[in-house]
């Protein structure tokens, strides 16, 4: 049962979170990559407002996300791999996106009393750099998780793998390396396909990936996969742009393949996983259409576009579920 304190704790929550993500909006933990500095150094550095930015500074020291020693801040030990951009485990792509998904948050009661999505407003570093956040964001979380995830798309051989809406790269990289002897084609809008590049070029598979520029939901998919690889996307539309889609991966497949689709998988009741249901807001929020669907939507779903034999592969209270379905070796033979 709640209670009057953790009901106000509860409303308090978006406090914290909102620090965070202004010192990632503003580069605050890159300016410190370096070192301590004081508070005027780094308001000239980051061209902030003096006042402000000591205000911001000590509410991050007072949440153990920076060090103040007398006026000097500093990074705690240990954590620049994670809080700077050139960090090797970096999430700060991730923070940035999530500053601009709570932009459309406190927007809520507005959405939910007119139907419509949240009206979208640049963060402080541009329309553009928020793109590329959500690009890079989508790496951030998904480079640790990947090897481990794709085990669940078994057999795991393939000839052809397509990456519909596959960003840059990361889970194209991840299944090269666990077929050694498969290509790729990566299918993505236009201003992804250079972050794709970049990153099949340092992974050292160019070679192996076709990037192929275009959109989805408007354009025919490339042919001859036999592996179409959809994630995170299912839950950025309808169910009615799902079966659109789903019928655009069956025309691209040969037969016999197979689609395996990563997104969160919800229960009848739509209260489990808690991640779902609380990321089903987030698609109100940010989209016209968009949620997160049960086993039996997405198996109907599929069904429409003539996929058999869809079965849920791996299960995750998290975005990691996998449904998969196979397109027949032999269309039916047409009754008339």
């Amino acid at each position: 049962m709640w209670t009057a304190d953790q009901l106000l704790e509860l409303g308090r929550c978006y406090q914290p979170a909102a620090v965070y993500a202004a010192a990632a909006d503003l580069d605050l933990f890159d300016a410190l990559a370096s070192g301590p500095l004081g508070a005027r150094e780094l308001a000239r550095k980051l061209h902030c407002d003096l006042r402000g930015l000591v205000a911001l500074l000590d509410a991050l020291a007072a949440l153990g996300l920076l060090n103040r020693r007398g006026e000097r801040y500093a990074l705690p030990a240990g954590t620049a791999e994670l809080l700077t951009s050139s960090g090797s485990k970096s999430i700060m792509a991730m923070a940035r996106h999530q500053a601009n998904c709570m932009r459309n948050w406190v927007q809520l009661a507005r959405v939910v009393k007119t139907g419509r999505p949240a009206k979208r407003a640049p963060s402080v570093r541009g329309a553009q750099e928020d793109a590329a956040a959500f690009i890079e964001g989508m790496h951030n979380i998904s480079i640790p998780i990947a090897k481990d995830v794709i085990r669940g798309v078994q057999p795991l051989k393939f000839g052809h793998l397509l990456d519909v809406g596959g960003a840059s790269g990361t889970w194209t990289i991840a299944f090269l390396r666990a077929c050694s002897r498969g290509k790729a084609t990566l299918f993505d809008l236009p201003h992804v396909i250079p972050m794709a590049r970049r990153r099949l070029k340092g992974a050292g598979l160019s070679r192996r990936v076709r990037l192929v520029a275009g959109d989805f939901m408007a354009d025919p998919l490339p042919r001859g996969a036999d592996l179409a690889w959809v994630s995170a996307i299912v839950h950025q539309n309808s169910r009615a742009q799902n079966r659109a889609l789903f019928a655009n991966v069956f025309q691209a497949l040969e037969p016999g393949g197979r689609i395996a689709i990563r997104d969160i998988l919800m229960e009848s009741d739509r209260t489990r996983p808690v991640a779902g249901a609380l990321f089903a807001i987030n698609m109100l929020v940010a989209t016209p259409g968009g949620g997160t669907y049960t086993f039996d939507e997405l198996r109907e779903d599929l069904e429409s576009a003539g996929f058999v034999r869809a079965a849920a592969a791996r299960r995750d209270p998290a975005m990691n579920s996998i449904v998969i379905a196979e397109k027949p070796d032999a269309l039916p033979k047409s009754t008339k």
